[in-house]
């Protein structure tokens, strides 16, 4: 596959990226080295390999899901301009 002027004009385009016409050659042979480099990678043979998210093995720690208050209610109120019955207070914005 290989990126003409017109396909790198439309591209920078749609990445809002201004590229004057003089640039575009050079952006469109970059487009080139990258479309090759993913060539490249399609040719390596992945069969029975695991995909994975990091070099090393690591697992994340896992916790329990439990869905709390916080109990830090008055704290959070302590900092409203206007708070009443245990909530923020806001103007009335819809009539």
């Amino acid at each position: 596959m290989s990126i003409d002027l017109e396909t790198a004009a439309k591209v920078a385009k749609l990445a809002r990226i201004r590229v004057d016409q003089d640039a575009l050659p050079a952006l469109a042979e970059e487009f080139n080295t990258i479309l090759g480099f993913i060539e490249q990678l399609n040719e390596v043979d992945v069969e029975g390999i695991e995909p994975m998210t990091s070099v090393t093995p690591m697992r994340l720690k896992r916790r329990d899901d439990s869905v709390t208050d916080g109990n830090q209610q008055a704290k959070v109120l302590s900092n409203a301009p206007d708070a009443r019955e245990g909530f923020f207070a806001v103007p009335k914005v819809v009539e």
